[in-house]
């Protein structure tokens, strides 16, 4: 019964060690990237990009289904690009609304802008297919149908390409645009104390686990050796970017390329935009397995890694949360009792660790929002709400991915788009 316990102690402990292991492990990235690369950009200001040696041409994709809402706005922001030579495609892939009409209206207006239709919902995949082979242009900035592209990202982000022959791919900074409620404004804070706090840390241990599919650019070179986005994946940037990076391409991020997005803000929004993240995370993981046992891609080690160890501790509560609901009803063993979900010293603990890290990120996230620190307060749902969202979906997301039909194509489901905006300062 001996291993038992130290069996039962283990998973216990690796359940509040591991959230605050990894907490420390992004600040300390997140600090040393800020010092190492992004303290230098201060000086200039996120609208002072830096002049580049030569400004090769640049296509803006702009996959959209249903947008009709959104998609002149989204155009508009895209046509503002500061870069001196750039064209607009966008890809109306199968809308059902008047989203295909307003593309056509705007192309007679712009002649920066160009418009594709594809007759069916294909998936944004194919859209960014499509787009991609249709651009004559080496380098491609990919965004979303609801985005708003600040005007220096691309140039911010085309520095990357320019300064490095093997960067694949470049990730932009999203910024939430409506945080009219308690679930966006806890999200204004997640961006910036999970998101981008994360891929500074992963970029500074050398591969990165997703482009932010809102805001990417690709180097089509590099997009044509690994065979484009897959059509088959429910998260075509999460598995766009394993593909570059066990091609050996490098993935980068850039916090000053800029791009405001809606998120949801309606529990069941929340719910389903969490699951496909992490059926995503699990399709890909169960995908590139066997490539965990490859030396010359040991690079991405780490990312699996990271990965696998957070599915393996969401489960870990999961069980935890069973046990302790199964102990209400029935008589357990000693050894498999769980008295209270209450935080206790643990909890305090986890809470404290959880608001330094938003504070860090929160100071580091200043330049690019200002007064952000004021979204602080409302962390304090983080820990015991979103938590428990992680958990259940990470493990809703990894059964999805198990039992999902290989080969069936991603198509477009419209998000939930949030109730209102509330355009930061």
């Amino acid at each position: 019964m001996n291993w038992i316990k130290t069996l039962h102690d283990a998973l216990f402990g690796f359940a509040f060690y591991y959230p605050l292991f990894m907490a420390y492990l992004w600040m300390v990235g997140g600090i040393w990237y800020f010092l190492h690369w992004e303290r230098r950009d201060r000086a200039r200001g996120i609208d002072n990009p830096p002049p580049l040696p030569e400004y090769p041409p640049v296509s803006i994709l702009v996959p959209c289904h249903n947008e009709g809402e959104n998609v002149r706005e989204t155009i508009a922001w895209a046509l503002a690009q500061r870069y001196p030579d750039f064209e607009v495609i966008a890809i109306n892939d199968g809308s059902s609304d008047e989203t295909g009409a307003i593309l056509d209206q705007l192309c007679e207006q712009h002649a920066r802008l160009r418009v594709v239709h594809l007759a069916e919902n294909q998936g944004k995949a194919v859209g960014l297919i499509t787009g991609a082979l249709l651009s004559p242009n080496e380098f491609l900035v990919c965004i979303d149908g609801d985005a708003l592209l600040d005007p220096n990202a691309v140039q911010w982000m085309m520095r990357h390409f320019i300064t490095g022959p093997r960067v694949g791919a470049v990730t932009g900074n999203p910024r939430i645009r409506n945080r009219s409620t308690l679930l966006g404004k806890v999200q204004v804070g997640e961006f910036s104390s999970i998101i981008g706090l994360i891929k500074r840390a992963q970029r500074i241990y050398g591969r990165i686990f997703t482009v932010s599919g809102v805001i990417a650019a690709f180097r089509k070179s590099a997009l044509h050796r690994v065979g484009y986005w897959s059509d088959d994946m429910i998260t075509e940037d999460i598995d766009i970017s394993w593909k570059l990076q066990l091609d050996h391409w490098d993935v980068r991020y850039e916090p000053n390329a800029l791009c405001w997005i809606l998120m949801p803000e309606t529990l069941k929004g929340l719910w389903r935009q969490r699951v496909r993240w992490a059926q995503g995370g699990a399709e890909v993981l169960l995908k590139y397995f066997r490539d965990l046992f490859n030396w010359r891609k040991r690079r991405m080690w780490a990312v699996y890694l990271e990965l696998a160890t957070s599915i393996f501790w969401a489960h870990v509560i999961g069980v935890t949360v069973l046990l302790w609901g199964a102990g209400k009803l029935v008589e357990l063993p000693e050894i498999l009792r769980v008295p209270t979900l209450l935080p206790g010293w643990t909890g305090v603990v986890l809470g404290f660790t959880c608001l330094l890290q938003f504070l860090v990120s929160l100071l580091i996230d200043s330049r690019y929002e200002q007064g952000n620190k004021r979204y602080l307060y409302w962390m304090i749902w983080y820990p015991m709400a979103y938590w428990v969202l992680n958990m259940t979906t990470t493990i809703a997301g990894l059964y999805r991915a198990i039992t999902r039909r290989r080969g069936s194509r991603a198509v477009w489901v419209s998000p939930d788009r949030g109730l209102g905006t509330e355009q930061a300062s």
